[in-house]
This record gives structure tokens, sequence and C-alpha cells, in this order.
């Protein structure tokens, strides 16, 4: 990755029409009906930014999205990266530093997940407080690292707490059950044994799942205040687990993500 490589995306972007938005967000499994809420959309696939990734889960549909929601331009990540898909970590975390390149104030991210805790449960979400990453590397282990911030990021508060808290107060308002907890991030794409699901208990964790540190460590490298939320799709309970069905999770993802979306759009209107 140059310098010279994120220019060219971003200069393809504000050809697009891409102006100055000023929160990214970016969309996990199962939950793409946030695009519904855009008006004035401007699309940009993957396969046409230069220098973009090429998304690969049949459920991502891999564009960029820009218009406004609530008032406010918003740029939107239409399926993401992942390790599992053969990607490295600086191609899972390199739209988030273009997103930063145009203009992003703030970074909105939401994935699906496995509930480790099991007081919560499938159809929850959990806002993500903290995190622990077990995918066995940084998207800041490179050479060049220094030309693009910080080598050394301290990670004391990953998670903004100001939009920590506005979050929990919109949904106490409207009556919305909104869990917290810590995330773990594995390499996947194979779910957990009832021995893993056992060592994240112990490790602290919450919920599990496949995404979304990597691009939490980059936005703290560029200075850029985020918000997670994770849908709970799944009970990891060792004791009584029973095969997961992709699809049943992708349904849940969807039946609780208007939920997701009142949050982010009341978010968006308070920031």
């Amino acid at each position: 990755m140059t310098k010279k490589q994120l220019e060219e995306s971003v200069e393809y972007l504000k050809k697009k029409g891409f102006d100055s938005p000023e929160i990214g967000i970016v969309l996990g499994t199962g939950l793409g009906q946030l695009v519904g809420e855009i008006e004035g959309a401007i699309e940009a696939h993957y396969n046409h930014i230069p220098y973009f990734p090429l998304a690969t889960v049949e459920f991502h549909s891999g564009k960029l999205i820009y218009g406004t929601i609530a008032n406010k331009k918003v740029v939107v990540m239409q399926g993401r990266f992942h390790l599992y898909e053969g990607y490295d970590f600086l191609d899972i975390t390199y739209p988030i530093r273009v997103m930063r390149l145009l203009g992003i104030q703030k970074l909105f991210v939401s994935n699906a997940a496995g509930a480790i805790n099991l007081d919560y449960k499938k159809g929850d979400m959990m806002l993500i407080e903290d995190h622990i990453n077990l995918q066995g590397g940084s998207p800041l282990a490179f050479k060049n690292v220094a030309e693009f911030g910080d080598r050394f990021v301290d990670m004391a508060e990953p998670y903004d707490l100001e939009m920590r808290n506005k979050l929990e107060s919109i949904a106490a308002k409207n009556g919305i059950s909104l869990r917290k907890g810590v995330y773990a991030s594995v390499v996947g794409p194979q779910l957990e044994t009832k021995a893993e699901y056992r060592m994240l208990k112990i490790l602290g964790a919450d919920a599990v799942g496949m995404s979304t540190v990597p691009e939490v460590i980059v936005a703290n490298h560029l200075r850029l205040p985020i918000v997670a939320v994770s849908v709970l799709t799944d009970e990891c309970d060792p004791d009584n687990l029973q095969p997961v069905n992709i699809q049943e999770i992708i349904e849940i993802a969807g039946n609780t993500e208007p939920k997701m979306i009142q949050l982010f759009k009341e978010l968006i209107q308070e920031i």
C-alpha cells in the first residue's frame, strides 16, 4: 500500500461525486437494509475503484455508496473483506483509509456475531465496549506504517465513549434492548468447536465473530472515532451446541437490522 494508491482511489471517488462525507458506515453479514435509507445515492462498485479488493462472500454486495442519511453526508460500505476470504490485513482495512481521506469524521461498524455470554440471545444487539484480537496479526504490522501514522497506537479505549453513551441513551429512549460487551475476532471461516467456545468464555468474550477488529485498529491509527454494534445471530452454548445454519444467521440478522438502523439514524442526527 502506498499513499499514491490511496490518492488514486480517493480521486476516482471524488470524480464520481463522493463529496466530503461526514460519517462512514461498514455493514456486516446480512446487514444491508441500511442502504435503503440513503437519499441521493451514488454507487461505486469495488471492482471499479482503483486498488480496492473485491468482495467474494455471496451475501456481501461489494460497493461503496454515497448519499445522505438524516441530512448528513455518509459513505457506506455494502460488503466488507475478511481474512477467511484470503485477504490480508492491508486489503481488509484499505477502505477505512480511503473513507478517512474522503473526509469522514466518525465511523460506524456493524457485524453479525455469536453469543458467548449465555445471558444474551439470538436477535439481541450488543454494543462493543472492547475487543480481543485472535486473528494472529495486525493491520499496522508493515514496514512503512510510519508514513501513515504512529507505529505504536494506544488502544486503552478503542471504541468512542461519547458515541457509545449516545447509543445507549437512544436505545433506552426507544425501548430497544442493547447489550454491552467484549467482542472476540477470530480468523474463520469454520465455526468454533465446543472447546474453543469454552476458551473464549474464559478469556472474557461476550460475542465472537470474524471481522471488525482490523477496521477498529486502523480507525484508531487514523484517530477516527468509532462505534460498533454486533447483531447476535446464534447462541454458542458448548453444552448444548447445535449445528449452525448460515441461512438462519442471515435471516436473524435481517430481522434485527431495523432496530440497528433506528439506532444508527438517530445517532447520525445527534452528532
